[in-house]
Parts: structure tokens; C-alpha cells; sequence
């Protein structure tokens, strides 16, 4: 039945009013919202909103972590027709200068003094942005700017609104209707300016919906939301199926608790990037090298027994009688305890998403007894496109279509897709929609793939980033940047690449080390070195990686299509890419031309035959001041092989 998220609010509040809605952890203790304060709430903040001249199409930008009182605005907002559009709260206040102005935006809410100072900044640039309301008091006190006020004066302004017009918000919320534009998403803007993508309620609950019923998913889950809220997935999973569902969904104080958090909360539906478990899962073999030895020793061999039979136990496969009791008895003394030492002793489906996850890194949580699964989808398609089921969870898939929604190839190997989730357009931009949607509805998702045998979907790598190699004896051969890329991060070393060959002779590299992982296997040696510059120019460090790369060409020679993309130059950047530098947007996907050209002296270097470089890079510190990083890079060489010729 079609409906809107206001409408499911006040059913969520008729229903089952006292059920916990929200939960907010503040000064150490967590504060539950029920669905009935939390529609009361909404009720307030859409009076003032209303009051101050907020109406339907309007836009309303929403920027901070996630807040009960950032979610009730949202709702707030659309309840009066109005369209809420989340911004990154990471970003610096350049950024937001172009979402603001092409969406026409006047109002903005806002978490807390960092956010008011970005939109205080821009104003000059957006003269339009009259009013700037702000969640947390904390050092705002002497601020005395206009249309600026807190979210407390814009509530008493709600309930005067609500006393001189009666049933004003029931009235407002019946006018919404499934096809109103919900919410603006704007891309990560990796070629240019960024898209505002424009959804409705009814694509954004349709695919909800399916993802739901997909996992059957209950009201009684329980969700941790400390992913940014202006990333569509973050939003679907505790906004839209929040909602759809009616679970609880758990916001962290703040970034720096949010491991602890996770282990007070025991989320049972839980939703992270790849990054996310490869930090986990770093931090766990780092307790490791510190730990005693017989605790090394059985460690070891509990995972050796998991990485053999956990995997075909998630699938739901038959064990053998010894394997099963092995298995019990290391659940107990090892996979049990660190279940719990991970926050996810009650997770029942965790999901990753946006980039690749490493076969290694996959196997070790389903080992583990997590049931961790892949699922496709952008913003463009409200997420959910493929999941996998139950029992069929692999590294190298993202899962079958589910309900409502169709997949077929174009002849360039693209993925297309229909279904209800489709967005309606990009925001003021007819040229950029003619691209993704064609007359018969199919959405163009730039994506290269293809359906195997079993009916999952393979992802090889973006459409427009698939190129050739020129000359040499790999003539012709197939380049797949991501997909090499994604290889290389596979290891708990390498944080970043960069992959360069389209229309050369050969591959090389920009390697990005994890400094903590490093750092923690430098100490272990014995290894000085006095920051990140310093330590990413270590010879051994070069070594290290020299090993992680040759291991990829090892597996890339397996592929017949792809062994002409094992790297054979690379070298280790002096800096960490960053989005404040412009090198990556702010769901850290790799701004790949903007850093060929940035850094072409070092991409020369590499392809001229040197053996070292030197470079200076104007950087951004965090406080908005500007500086510099200079450094000689060591160019190192990697052995390649021959492709592996495979028996008729």
C-alpha cells in the first residue's frame, strides 16, 4: 500500500506508542525516545518550521551525525511537503556552497557549533540561507546572528503554531502523498559538481520494503547508525527501513565511542563499508601479536579449524560429528569471546557494501559465525538491488535480484536495472538523467558485470574505468583499475592504491600504507621511524608491499582476461589520500584523474624507468590551515609472471 515515512511515524505511534523508537547515548548513559514522544517531537519542530515559512518543494538541509532530533526534522520537514536534503558533516564549508545553491536552500538544521560555523562561513556565498537552527548549545551561547537560533526556541515556536491551528499536522501529513519527492541525496561528485538525486517516499519504502522482507526483518531489531547520514546507505538502513520496520535504532555519543557502543548495544541488523571490518579485524590481530603465547597458539589453531568448516557451517552444509564438537569448543573458548569483543554476539545479518570486501577478510567474520553477506546498489537505486541470501554468501558476488527488480546487460557488459527504487531525476539537470534512464526505464548503472551461473551478480569494475593496455606484449589486454585495486586493500597493510595503465604499455601503482597496521609491525621489529612520511619510505616497509603486489600479480596471472594488469612498478605515497585534499570524495572513493593529475611528476617517474622522486603537495590540516609535505619516493619494481595456461 502506498504511504509516506510521516505516515508510518504516526502508525508507529498509534500502534505501539511506548515501544523505543530512538535511543541516544549522552554524557556516558543512553536516553530512549518511544514512537510517541518521538511524533510529538516531530509535531513541534514541523510547527516551527512551518511558522517560519518553511512550505511544500521547499528544500532544508540536514547536516550532523546521527541525532534524534536531526531524524525528527527530517521527518518534520516532510510531513510539511518539504524536502530534507543530508549534507556530510565532514566536509569543510566550501563544499556545501554548491548543494546549497543549486537546491535553493534558505533553512538549515544543523548539529552543533562546527556546522553553524561552515554555514556562517558560506553565507556570504548563499545569500538565501536566512535561517540556521542548531541541535547542541555547546559554545554557541555568545552567537549573535541573524535567522540563527536553536532547535529548543524553533519547538516553542511549534507548540504556539500548534495551539493557534489546530490539527494543522494531521492536515499537512493527509496532503503528503507516495509520489511527493522525500529527500534530495547529492553524489559523491567524483568527476565535477555533485548530483542531487531526487527520490520519493514511494521508491525509497518500495526498496526498503524488499530489504526487509528480503531478511525478515522485525521491529524488534536493533541498529547502530553511526555511518553519515548523507550517505544513502547509512539513510536507508536507519531512516527508510527504520521506519518500513519499526526497529530501534541506537545513536553513538560520538565517533570515538562507537567500538564501545557496538558492544553495549549488540546490534542484531548491522551495516558497514569494507573499511570498517578491515579496522575491526586489524585491531583484533594487533591485540594478537601482543598476546602470550599459548593464547597465539590456540588462537591459531581454533581459526585454522574455522577458515576450514565455519564457512560451510553459515552455509548451512552438514559437519561431521568431531568437526561439530571441534567447533562448539572453540566457539566457546575463541570465536564466542571475540563475537563479543566485536560488538556482534547478536548480530543476525550484518551487510557490506560500496567497495569490494577482500575473500580473506569475508571468510574470517562467516568463520567466526557472523553472518556476514554483500548487497549492490547506489544511490540512484534507493541501495537495494542485489543481496545475498542466506547459505550463499561469496566473496566474489553481490547477490541476486530481489523482489521487484529486474537486471539485464547492455553490449558493453553494463549492468542495467528497473525496479521500484529508480530515482525520479537529478535535481535540475535533464542531461545528466537522459544519460541514466532511458525511455523504456532502465537505469544505466556504469557498472561492468555480469550474471553467473548461479544467478549472482559479478562486479568487474566501473564501465567508464575498464581500458586497454597499449603496446608491448600486452598488447590489447584488458585494464581493470578498482578490480586491482580492490586486490591490493585486501591486505591489512595497504589502506589506499591507485592503478594507473589505460593506454600504456603496463601497470603501476600508488600504494596508501595503514599506518597502525604498519606502525604495530615496524615496532615489532624493532623499526624507528618518525610519522607516516617517514615510515612509508622505509626500505623494509617497500619490501613488505613489494610482497603484497607480487601476491596480486600471482592471483591476476590465474585470469587470462586480467593477467596483463599485474603491476610491475609502484611506490608509496608520502601522504594519505584525503578528501579535504580533494583526492577522494567523502565516502572515500579515489578521485582517480584528479590524482593523475595532481601527482603526473610521480606517475612520469614511475613510467620513465627512475628509481626515486621528488615531490612537494600543499596539504589541509583539520583546523582549515594550509601546509606543505615534501619528500624522495623510492620507485620500486615487482616481479610479474606469465599467465597461467589452463588444461582443455
Amino acid at each position: 500500500m502506498s504511504t509516506t515515512f510521516p505516515r508510518l511515524l504516526l502508525e508507529h505511534a498509534a500502534r505501539r506508542p511506548d515501544a523505543p523508537a530512538l535511543r541516544e547515548k549522552e554524557y556516558g548513559i543512553w536516553q530512549t525516545w518511544s514512537w510517541r514522544h518521538l511524533a510529538e517531537q516531530v509535531r513541534l519542530i514541523a510547527g516551527g518550521l512551518a511558522a517560519a515559512g518553511l512550505q511544500a518543494g521547499q528544500h532544508i538541509i540536514v547536516v550532523g551525525d546521527n541525532r534524534p532530533r536531526l531524524s525528527a526534522t527530517m521527518l518534520a520537514a516532510q510531513s510539511l511537503g518539504a524536502i530534507p536534503v543530508p549534507l556530510y558533516q565532514d566536509a569543510v564549508a566550501a563544499e556545501f556552497v554548491f548543494p546549497v545553491n543549486n537546491a535553493e536552500v534558505a533553512f538549515a538544521v544543523v548539529e552543533d557549533q562546527e556546522q553553524v560555523d561552515k554555514m556562517l562561513e558560506i553565507r556570504e556565498h548563499c545569500p538565501q540561507l536566512a535561517h540556521i537552527w542548531f541541535d547542541d548549545p555547546r559554545g554557541l551561547r555568545k552567537y549573535d546572528e541573524p535567522g540563527l537560533a536553536s532547535l529548543e526556541a524553533l519547538m516553542a515556536e511549534g507548540q504556539v503554531h500548534a495551539q493557534r491551528h489546530a490539527g494543522f499536522f494531521e492536515a499537512a501529513i493527509e496532503r503528503t502523498r507516495a509520489d511527493d519527492v522525500a529527500a534530495m541525496f547529492f553524489t559523491s561528485g567524483t568527476t565535477g559538481n555533485p548530483k542531487g538525486v531526487v527520490h520519493t517516499h514511494a521508491s525509497l519504502i518500495d526498496r526498503s520494503g524488499a530489504g526487509a522482507r528480503f531478511d525478515k526483518l522485525t521491529e524488534h531489531e536493533e541498529v547502530l547508525a553511526y555511518l553519515p547520514p548523507a550517505w544513502i546507505g547509512q539513510n536507508c538502513f536507519s531512516y527508510a527501513q527504520w521506519l518500513v520496520c519499526g526497529y530501534v535504532v541506537n545513536c553513538p555519543e560520538s565517533a570515538a565511542t562507537v567500538t564501545i557502543d557496538l558492544k553495549e548495544i549488540g546490534p542484531t541488523y548491522y551495516f558497514a563499508p569494507p573499511r570498517v571490518f578491515e579496522g575491526l579485524l586489524t585491531s583484533v590481530m594487533i591485540r594478537m601479536e601482543d598476546a602470550s603465547r599459548i593464547k597465539k597458539w590456540l588462537f591459531e589453531r581454533c581459526m585454522a579449524l574455522a577458515r576450514r568448516v565455519g564457512p560451510a557451517r553459515m552455509d548451512g552444509q552438514q559437519l561431521g560429528a568431531l568437526d561439530r564438537f571441534k567447533y562448539a569448543l572453540g566457539d566457546l573458548c575463541i570465536y564466542g569471546p571475540l563475537r563479543n569483543s566485536l560488538g556482534m554476539s547478536r548480530v543476525r545479518v550484518a551487510y557490506t557494501a560500496g567497495e569490494a570486501i577482500g575473500p580473506d577478510l569475508f571468510t574470517f567474520y562467516r568463520s567466526i559465525g557472523i553472518n556476514l553477506k554483500q548487497l549492490y546498489g547506489s544511490t540512484e537505486t534507493a541501495v537495494f538491488v542485489c543481496l545475498q541470501p542466506d547459505h550463499e554468501a561469496r566473496a566474489d558476488t553481490v547477490g541476486v535480484p530481489i523482489e521487484g527488480v529486474q537486471i539485464k546487460l547492455a553490449d558493453n557488459g553494463e549492468i542495467l536495472v528497473k525496479s521500484g527504487g529508480l530515482l525520479k531525476e537529478y535535481y535540475k539537470n535533464p542531461a545528466a538523467t537522459a544519460e541514466v534512464l532511458n525511455a523504456e526505464g532502465w537505469y544505466h548503472t556504469s557498472d561492468a558485470g555480469f550474471i553467473d551461473a548461479h544467478g549472482h551478480l559479478k562486479i568487474i569494475d566501473r564501465v567508464k574505468d575498464v581500458g586497454r593496455l597499449m603496446g608491448g606484449a600486452n598488447d590489447g589486454a584488458m585494464f581493470a583499475p578498482k578490480y586491482v585495486e580492490n586486490k591490493l586493500k585486501f591486505f591489512p597493510y595497504i589502506k589506499e592504491a591507485v592503478a594507473f595503465g589505460d593506454r600504456r604499455e603496463r601497470v603501476c601503482a600508488f600504494i596508501n600504507i595503514d599506518v597502525e597496521a604498519v606502525g604495530n609491525w615496524a615496532e615489532k621489529r624493532n623499526l624507528p621511524y618518525a610519522g607516516y612520511t617517514d615510515l612509508a619510505q622505509k626500505p623494509e616497509v617497500y619490501e613488505l608491499i613489494r610482497d603484497c603486489i607480487e601476491k596480486v600479480n600471482a592471483d591476476l596471472a590465474q585470469d587470462t582476461l586480467l593477467t596483463g594488469s599485474q603491476i610491475s612498478r609502484f611506490l608509496v605515497l608520502h601522504k594519505e589520500l584525503d578528501a579535504d585534499d580533494g583526492e577522494m570524495t567523502r565516502t572515500r572513493k579515489v578521485k582517480r584523474g584528479f590524482i593523475n593529475d595532481k601527482y603526473k611528476v610521480l606517475v612520469d617517474a614511475l613510467y620513465d624507468g627512475k628509481t626515486e622522486q621528488f615531490i612537494e603537495t600543499v596539504v589541509k590540516f583539520e583546523d582549515g590551515r594550509s601546509g606543505s609535505v615534501s619528500a624522495t619516493l623510492k620507485i620500486g619494481d615487482a616481479r610479474t609472471l606469465p599467465a597461467v595456461r589452463r588444461a582443455a
